[in-house]
């Protein structure tokens, strides 16, 4: 799978993923994705106060002349509609990093056009104005990972420099910043929550960079509470289109057909043989996050404190006659786990009654609750079921 950064040469990076679900994301998943001593990886983010929940908390918002507003019109124009209203809040953000530092490692793809200062663009995606006035947008974590500098171009054509105000890879979500707002435009953000299976949808974003700006693709909700086996993606209970999203339409809008953004696109499957899969995080989820990084410039998660083999996963237990779970090689001292008796070597089958096959459905589970909250695991240790009542808390930042 690769995230959907639009690389400067061709290349598709694939993380693991079960045999079959084979879903390319743009640009690549973040390095640092094995050590979860505290918990970054393994002991996935669990909601703090409104993370993956239902409800949302404001956020500085724009006045009335900087948010999109659709006219009413016949159905027949109404994506023409979209795109005039919400295609200008749709913006590029591109990635600089040092040559130096950036050796065409494939996490974009190969090499790039050279910046000022001794940096060179390695990719791009797309990202959504979210306060005109105060310049937010949001895109995705991977679109911006490792960036020593972000440019942002708005729908003027105009590049300015972005500032990162925060980002969570555990969730695949970043927060930029542009001081120039002149004439920036937010998008309506919508309510994932009441969406339905075969609603037109349309997906705006940069596939290719700048040179296809704004492209607007049609389609539907294809389908509801998909889970991705993918870092970031694996927390949420993702939208299905078949809307086309290509490579540059990371961070970009999936918008319903009021012109109000219900999603923002972050992955497809591109393996061969396979055509009009994309996925969208739900926005309703992604904004307590948003707000996080806006409010504080991080989010909060909650988790169990272990680390978990990220190589393990259902065929590799099967070979081996273990059972499916996600096996834990660490446990943090006097963390949650451990004050509830976990061991190394424990296989964690279930989350309050959820089965759990690998460390994704572990991390899509426990991104359900909050620090503070008790949650009853099934571990398999040596031959025998062990039930553990453990109260989760909350990850310490930076791991």
């Amino acid at each position: 799978m690769d995230y959907f950064s639009e690389p400067n040469q061709t290349y598709h990076r694939r993380p693991r993923y079960l045999p079959l679900v084979a879903v390319a994301l743009i640009s690549a998943i973040l390095g640092s994705m094995l050590s979860l001593a505290v918990g970054v990886k393994y002991f996935n983010p669990s909601q703090t106060p409104g993370a993956g929940s239902k409800a949302t908390t404001a956020i500085p918002t724009s006045s009335p002349k900087q948010v999109a507003n659709i006219e009413p019109a016949a159905s027949s124009f109404q994506a023409v509609n979209i795109a005039k209203a919400v295609g200008p809040a749709v913006v590029g953000v591109a990635n600089f990093q040092s040559v130096n530092s950036y050796r065409g490692n494939g996490l974009f793809g190969g090499g790039g056009s050279s910046g000022g200062g001794g940096l060179q663009e390695v990719g791009s995606g797309s990202g959504i104005v979210i306060d005109a006035n105060k310049g937010y947008i949001v895109t995705n974590n991977h679109v911006i990972d490792g960036a020593s500098k972000i440019v942002v171009t708005l729908a003027n054509n105009k590049s300015v420099d972005g500032k990162l105000v925060g980002a969570d890879p555990r969730t695949d979500l970043a927060v930029i910043q542009v001081t120039d707002t002149k004439g920036l435009v937010a998008a309506p953000i919508g309510d994932s929550n009441t969406l339905e299976v075969g609603e037109p949808v349309v997906a705006i974003g940069n596939p290719g960079g700048q040179q296809f700006a704004r492209s607007l693709t049609e389609g539907v909700i294809s389908a509801l509470n998909r889970v991705l086996q993918l870092s970031g993606e694996a927390s949420f209970n993702l939208i299905q289109t078949d809307a086309a999203i290509n490579p540059g339409n990371s961070g970009g809008a999936l918008v319903d057909w009021q012109g109000k953004v219900i999603g923002i696109n972050s992955a497809k499957n591109q393996e061969p043989g396979f055509e009009g899969m994309g996925f969208a995080i739900p926005i309703s989820d992604a904004m307590p996050i948003i707000n996080q990084l806006i409010q504080t410039g991080h989010a909060s998660h909650a988790g169990i404190w272990v680390s978990i083999d990220q190589n393990y996963n259902a065929e590799y237990a099967q070979a081996r006659g273990w059972p499916a779970g996600a096996l834990v090689t660490d446990v943090s001292a006097n963390g949650p786990a451990a004050k509830a008796g976990m061991q190394p070597g424990d296989i964690i089958t279930q989350v309050n009654g959820a089965a759990v096959s690998d460390y994704y459905d572990l991390t899509h589970e426990l991104f359900k609750y909050k620090a503070g909250d008790s949650v009853k695991l099934v571990v398999a240790r040596n031959g025998k079921q062990v039930n553990l009542q453990v109260t989760l808390a909350e990850l310490p930042q930076g791991q």
